[in-house]
């Protein structure tokens, strides 16, 4: 059987609808269907020649997790799909292979797998993170299945047609899936997932993923946030839990949501120099940074608008500080050219 080397242009047009096809399945919120989902995990056991498992629905991975500590059989999750995929592998040079799985995941596996490692983080942190890992997720599956449908539709590749459509159907129909010998804990998928115009987690005063039982994820431009920040939304963060968060990452957020105008006004910033409008103030705490946070402050005169913008701990005047703001312009020739 020759192996297929590279595409024609129509084939490479075609790679974006497959993409697409697959974020928006990978992505879905709606509600499982329960006995497609059982008929479609009652297919994999059968593939590896197993007995149907007594099949058990959970609203989210960490109720599956919950219930999970009282099921030590073996996971199953390595012998999946073995030999549908090695067809597919075995029809494309290694090269294209290698090419068609990187064109699907460089748009589905940001989100995607941010979902992923976020959710594996946070349970993790409270249960057993080797059973996350195990576990069979199936938004992550959709990113290798983008290729596996372009090279099956596209390319006209040859294979099982049962055992891709059981694959097809799984993914379609099922969220997170824990599977073992003889029990099988499928998961619901989240009733919302929010995205910031950067693909990143990011929800503000509410979760950026979340689930029918209640249990939630916040996320911040991307970075995971503690309950006790992400349901409050950033205009009613206050600039006092700087003082008290150790973490070098929130910490980070935190300055990016308050914003250093009500964190000067809040933490009282002490001024260094002024000069025409602008202001150098510093604010000294070792909690909020290793360094002194310094900031120039500037008065638009016409509106009266405040801007505050962090500039380098060495900076000694006002004018040094606009010079570096303005890429060593001088503040005077500034003023003329404005």
């Amino acid at each position: 059987m020759s192996q297929i080397e590279k595409l024609t242009p129509e084939q490479e047009a075609l790679i974006p609808v497959y993409r697409e096809k697959w974020l928006k399945i990978a992505l879905s919120t709606e509600r499982i269907d329960r006995g497609k989902a059982a008929q479609a995990v009652k297919e994999i056991y059968k593939h590896i020649n197993l007995n149907e498992p007594e099949i058990i629905f959970c609203a989210s991975p960490y109720a599956a997790l919950i219930h999970s500590y009282h099921k030590l059989s073996e996971q199953l999750c390595q012998e999946l799909w073995v030999d549908f995929l090695s067809q597919i592998y075995e029809q494309l040079k290694p090269e294209l292979l290698t090419y068609l799985l990187n064109e699907a995941r460089g748009r589905l596996s940001g989100q995607i797998n941010t979902i992923g490692w976020q959710l594996d983080k946070q349970i993790g942190e409270t249960l057993d993170t080797e059973l996350v890992l195990n576990c069979l997720k199936t938004e992550a599956l959709a990113v290798d299945s983008c290729a596996f449908d372009y090279c099956i539709s596209v390319l006209q590749c040859h294979h099982n047609q049962r055992e891709w459509s059981n694959y097809v159907f799984l993914v379609q129909s099922c969220g997170w899936i824990f599977l073992y010998k003889k029990a099988c804990i499928i998961c619901d998928r989240p009733i919302h997932i929010r995205f910031d115009n950067q693909n990143r987690l990011h929800a503000e005063g509410e979760p950026a993923i979340e689930f029918a039982d209640g249990y939630s994820l916040y996320s911040y431009h991307g970075v995971t946030l503690p309950e006790k920040y992400g349901k409050i939304h950033p205009q009613q963060w206050q600039a006092q839990w700087l003082l008290t968060e150790t973490n070098a990452e929130l910490r980070r957020v935190l300055i990016q949501g308050i914003g250093y105008s009500r964190i000067c006004q809040d933490l009282q910033a002490i001024e260094l120099d002024n000069w025409d409008g602008y202001t150098l103030l510093r604010i000294d705490n070792d909690f909020i940074d290793i360094e002194p946070i310094l900031l120039l402050k500037m008065t638009c005169p016409s509106t009266g608008f405040i801007h505050v913008l962090r500039v380098p701990p060495n900076m000694l005047s006002a004018r040094e500080a606009i010079r570096w703001v303005n890429w060593g312009l001088e503040p005077d020739d500034f003023i003329i050219e404005t």
